[in-house]
């Protein structure tokens, strides 16, 4: 069942020698500018695939890895949306359909009632501005775990596994490290739009660095790293207000890479499609690519365009 607001236990698990990942962190906490005016009244990851929000995508691929509990950082307007679409079981709904004869119409909204314990919090005011904060925020529900995720509702990954549960499973087999984020291979013309990733010398497996855009030619590799993480409560020690980079931002790149200068942070590569939905012509094309491979009627789409390309002189 699904509570607004937690117990903070530290659990330990019964064998020391496994270590568990049982939380993950979900982030909705900017302003979301690029999308107003509707992000004023909607949080950006409420926005549909389908009948689904962004953000049950996120949920789903935590639930994927065996996570128990989901920490949501959402703006002070959100906060009460999540909790809301999250924990509301609409009793009036399901009655009536169920005195229509329709109760299979209701079976979506039990399946959202069914995830993870789900928690919604607001990212902590005093910290200052940047997405290593909503993880800053988040610091007491997690920092008696093992490890934790962190995911970036900005970024969806479509395919089976998820990102969430690669890490999870690498982990397992790598408990020592500090660290693991998630990358994919991006085309040579584009690696100056993202963060690419460097090794550390003689490595194809341990992060070194992240070059933030890189000039097309000078990339470490062509693997770029985005809103994916699993991370170690060592990484608190870094996402500290005295710590801002770029712009007087907080930055998780700069915690992830300062821990690798001393410790070990593994670089896992994704087996779906990562696309990000940052803003409104980047969520278009997530959203045609959702519609196209899973609704129903996708294979409509594409007649759906040329009809609507013969008769656009009319429009």
């Amino acid at each position: 069942m699904n509570m607004y607001e937690p117990d903070i236990v530290s659990l330990t698990p019964t064998d020391n020698s496994v270590k568990r990942v049982r939380k993950a962190i979900v982030t909705d906490a900017g302003f979301a500018s690029r999308y107003l005016p509707i992000t004023k009244t909607l949080p950006k990851a409420m926005l549909p695939f389908g009948n689904r929000p962004i953000m049950q995508f996120i949920v789903e691929e935590c639930e994927e890895a065996g996570i128990e509990e989901i920490i949501i950082v959402a703006t002070p307007e959100g906060k009460p949306i999540y909790e809301d679409y999250f924990n509301n079981n609409v009793n009036r709904i399901r009655k009536q359909l169920q005195a229509q004869g329709k109760s299979e119409r209701y079976e979506p909204v039990q399946h959202v009632l069914d995830f993870p314990k789900i928690v919604v919090i607001t990212q902590d005011p005093s910290l200052p501005y940047g997405n290593g904060s909503p993880i800053a925020s988040a610091a007491k529900f997690v920092e008696q775990e093992d490890a934790f995720l962190v995911l970036y509702s900005d970024d969806v990954v479509f395919g089976n596994p998820g990102d969430a549960k690669i890490m999870v499973d690498l982990f397992q087999q790598n408990p020592d490290v500090q660290g693991i984020i998630m990358s994919q291979e991006v085309s040579s013309d584009v690696v100056d739009k993202y963060g690419i990733i460097s090794f550390k010398d003689g490595s194809d497996q341990y992060l070194d660095n992240i070059i933030e855009k890189p000039d097309r030619g000078s990339e470490p590799s062509r693997l770029a790293s985005y809103g994916r993480y699993l991370l170690t409560p060592g990484v608190f020690e870094y996402l500290q207000p005295a710590n801002t980079g770029k712009d007087g931002e907080l930055w998780t790149v700069d915690a992830i890479t300062k821990m690798a200068e001393t410790g070990r942070i593994m670089v896992g590569k994704s087996e779906g499609e990562w696309m990000t939905t940052g803003d409104p012509e980047n969520y278009f094309n997530a959203h045609l690519r959702f519609a196209l491979a899973y609704e129903d009627y996708g294979h409509k789409i594409k007649g759906w365009v040329e009809e609507y390309e013969q008769k656009k002189g009319s429009f």
